[in-house]
């Protein structure tokens, strides 16, 4: 019988990129794996698979059947946990009367309203945003409302519920905010957006690049010294690629600068002696922002190169392509991915397109230097 999950399967170098429906996951497989689990997808029976399989690599049929068996148990018949699930009933739950905090935020001719019940949330939203920030106006064109109740943070959207998060979730919430604001700039709904990625893109105004990393190598502050040599900050922490065409679009959120990096910023951006500074415990860091240089937040540039990029004091400036493989895996973890089965198979052939490469460097003009030639095909 058929199995009734849907499975997409693609061979990169010596492995198997392959994606779940039923969990909507991502996972490197061995190719033998694949293949089995790919011949499970089209309705190839158990036995007939052990049996072939068995002779291939002379071990027992019942071991083979065994083997099978747990594949299809743990890739087929297992869901990926909801984390949008509200334990309660939100219906009885009582919408504000009054808001304490109102923003509006202007996002080139588009002007959002944002109404927070207290400086709790205000937190959560407002401090990228608020460079973006205009007197109160008599005419908007979009509402979000945000609230704290029962322990949840509630989302609005034109007098529309989006969701609500528990304590632990603000991560959550705080994505799900960000993608109905893409989705109102662009005018783009959910199921037209291929994913969105945890990394900085940086823009020549002719293509983008993605800097990918762990938190505190520097993909900030890489961004920030690029865009004050000429580039173009597109979105940092928040990048959104369309579906059609696979573009990297603008967001407008503020670039966050850690305390750590003030020492080599200042200089080029005074502006960040005074600017305020958040200390969010729940992240173990403290951080001030900066105004990113793009007067275009409607912009999309294709994007045909992924860096891992590292600060390392003293380190001498190592640039290689790397694997795929390495970097699919090191991609996935921190990237909304759309759930559609037609929007993940134009995501595995985006990403297969894509050239990987990984930077180190101590040397700021020499980190420059190396992303210009990456942008002008040179290295």
């Amino acid at each position: 019988m058929k199995n009734n999950t849907y499975f997409l399967h693609k061979p990169m170098e010596d492995k198997s990129l392959v994606w779940f429906e039923n969990r909507n996951e991502y996972l490197v497989l061995e190719n033998t794996t694949a293949d089995i689990l790919k011949r499970l997808s089209k309705g190839v029976s158990v036995h007939n698979i052990a049996g072939a399989l068995s002779k291939k690599l002379d071990v027992p049929l019942e071991k083979t059947i065994d083997f099978i068996l747990d594949l299809e148990h743990n890739f087929f018949n297992k869901e990926k946990p909801n984390h949008n699930k509200l334990i309660n009933d939100y219906r009885d739950v009582e919408y504000p009367k009054k808001f304490e905090f109102i923003k509006y935020y202007q996002i080139n001719n588009k002007i959002v309203k944002v109404s927070y019940l207290s400086e709790k949330e205000l937190s959560f939203v407002h401090p990228k945003f608020n460079h973006l920030s205009i007197e109160n106006t008599v005419s908007f064109d979009y509402q979000f409302d945000v609230f704290i109740n029962t322990n949840y943070i509630f989302l609005y959207v034109d007098n529309d519920f989006i969701g609500a998060w528990s304590n632990k979730e603000i991560h959550y919430f705080q994505g799900k905010f960000s993608m109905q604001l893409i989705q109102k700039i662009h005018q783009k709904e959910e199921d037209k957006w291929m994913g969105v990625f945890h990394a900085s893109a940086v823009s020549n105004e002719k293509k983008s690049i993605l800097f990918l990393g762990d938190s505190g190598n520097g993909k900030s502050t890489s961004l920030a010294l690029l865009q004050a040599n000429g580039f173009t900050c597109l979105a940092d922490d928040f990048v959104p690629i369309d579906l059609e065409k696979q573009e990297v679009y603008s967001f407008p959120a503020a670039i966050s600068i850690k305390k750590s990096s003030l020492e080599t910023l200042l200089p080029i951006y005074p502006e960040l002696q005074t600017t305020a500074e958040y200390n969010f415990t729940r992240l173990n860091k403290i951080v001030r922002y900066l105004e990113p240089n793009n007067n275009n937040f409607f912009a999309h540039k294709p994007c045909n190169e992924l860096i891992f990029i590292k600060y390392e004091k003293d380190s001498e400036l190592i640039c290689k392509k790397i694997s795929k493989v390495d970097a699919f895996q090191e991609l996935i973890p921190d990237s909304w991915l759309s759930p559609l089965k037609e929007n993940a198979e134009v995501f595995l052939n985006w990403f297969a397109s894509l050239t990987c490469y990984k930077l180190t460097y101590s040397v700021n003009s020499e980190m420059i230097a190396t992303v210009n030639k990456i942008f002008n095909n040179e290295l």
